[in-house]
């Protein structure tokens, strides 16, 4: 089982992980492409992508493509057509995107929503995704999300992924954070939860933090990655590992500027040394 780190181009990120790399414990990386769109890559960054791409140990991840929104657009082409050259340059295991969509119409909320839960959305997301999946010339995935907008949408999301991924051949990435979201923000079981997705196509597994917000004094859960893994999130990566038959890494992601506060930074790598522990 590989266990590694989604990649940050900052400096407080690279400085937070650099012990674990110089101690060899750091099987793989997850790459958002998007980052290196917005900002030229340091010279570290790239001889880690380099490195672990030669090694068979690297990990594409988009953020902003929108699989599922209601009309492509001209920013769905511009963005195929970046991933056509990133890709080009990077020896990737798989590409993944998020379910949902993030805008329509030149809306952009900035975040993914769930999509209406229809048979139309599964093949939307066939026909999206099966694009990123020829842009690329990878294995494509689809990572569950943390938003629902009510229980009808936790218990859809599972289904509707297992559509489009069988559509597609393609994997699952399995976010327990995203998953312990929904079922502590609709007060459901999590190991439930858990074993309504299509466990057999999991490849990858998510691990991250996140916090907390109140709106109208109801107190919800958000994945904004910027703090520790909970306690629960990590109690569920055993049963996550025990149920993905086809598995091969355990990523933890943080976002790099979080990393900057040097308790945080601790934090971090205390998180990286008991999901390999759990990990066996």
């Amino acid at each position: 089982m590989q266990v590694g780190l989604s990649l940050m181009l900052d400096d407080a990120f690279r400085q937070t992980a650099l012990p674990l790399f110089e101690a060899g414990v750091v099987d793989a990386i997850e790459y958002s492409f998007e980052l290196g769109w917005a900002r030229p890559r340091p010279s570290w960054a790239d001889a880690l992508l380099q490195h672990y791409g030669s090694a068979g140990r690297l990990w594409g991840h988009g953020v902003t493509f929108s699989p599922m929104s209601a009309e492509s657009s001209e920013q769905h082409e511009q963005w195929l057509a970046r991933v056509v050259q990133t890709c080009a340059g990077l020896e990737l295991q798989g590409v993944s995107e998020h379910y949902g969509f993030m805008g329509s119409g030149g809306f952009d909320v900035g975040a993914p929503l769930p999509p209406p839960p229809l048979p139309e959305v599964a093949e939307l997301g066939a026909r999206t995704l099966g694009a990123l999946a020829t842009a690329s010339g990878v294995a494509v995935g689809i990572e569950n999300l943390a938003l629902a907008l009510s229980p009808q949408d936790v218990y859809a999301q599972p289904r509707l992924i297992a559509q489009v991924l069988d559509a597609l051949d393609g994997y699952l990435v399995l976010d327990l954070h995203n998953l312990w979201c929904q079922a502590i923000n609709f007060e459901l079981d999590p190991l439930t939860l858990l074993e309504r997705y299509p466990l057999h196509r999991a490849r990858v597994v998510h691990v991250s933090g996140g916090s907390w917000s109140t709106r109208a004094s109801t107190r919800f859960r958000r994945d904004t990655h910027d703090g520790q893994v909970p306690e629960p999130v990590l109690t569920l990566l055993p049963e996550a590992l025990v149920r993905c038959p086809q598995l091969e890494a355990v990523i933890l992601e943080q976002l790099g500027p979080s990393l900057a506060d040097p308790a945080l930074a601790q934090g971090y790598r205390e998180d990286f040394t008991r999901v390999r522990e759990l990990c066996g």
